[in-house]
């Protein structure tokens, strides 16, 4: 962190962040910046319905207690929470023989979230990526972004339209709910 520290005063980067760092990791990298004057702006983790650890292994509380910026990475689940493997379980089969494996497993596990996915962005005239993105960011306030890929123009669009998209407390927590069911 002092390197990164020292590329902050030189006026080689403006802000310092992190990629994968547990909750103990935040906290001995902010203590470390703050000693210059700075601050860690975020931690680039894995979070979306369906990988909810930051939650249980200290990762967003830290974040929260810190202010630092949370950049959620794979926030569809590498199109899993997009509902097109449950929709139309052949396109699994176009994908590589590991990938085909772990995504299999799961489109059973998530089907009732899917649905619950589904019944929501029917309500909002959107898609169910839009839903799940909007929650994502959403849930816990201002403190994360999310970074979705996109291979096709109607995924910009989707993702783009997923920023205005204001779901309710109540679905919100539905899908809270939902998601938690998932083993």
């Amino acid at each position: 962190m002092d390197a990164m520290a020292g590329l902050v005063k030189e006026s080689k980067i403006k802000n310092i962040g992190v990629s994968n760092f547990s909750a103990v990791q935040m906290r001995r990298a902010y203590a470390a910046l703050v000693k210059h004057g700075l601050s860690l702006a975020s931690n680039q983790i894995r979070f979306n319905l369906m990988d909810r650890n930051p939650e249980r292994n200290g990762v967003l509380a830290a974040a929260k207690e810190l202010n630092i910026s949370i950049i959620a990475y794979s926030p569809l689940a590498q199109g899993l929470l997009t509902g097109k493997f449950q929709q139309n379980p052949e396109l699994i089969k176009r994908l590589p023989f590991a990938r085909r494996m772990r995504l299999g497993r799961q489109i059973e596990k998530t089907l009732n979230l899917i649905k619950k996915l589904d019944d929501i962005a029917g309500a909002h005239k959107c898609t169910i990526s839009q839903v799940a993105l909007s929650w994502t960011v959403n849930f816990h306030g201002d403190i994360i972004v999310a970074i979705p890929g996109a291979s096709k123009i109607e995924h910009v669009n989707q993702n783009v339209g997923a920023l205005t998209l204001k779901l309710t407390t109540e679905e919100m927590v539905s899908l809270d709910k939902e998601s938690r069911l998932i083993k």
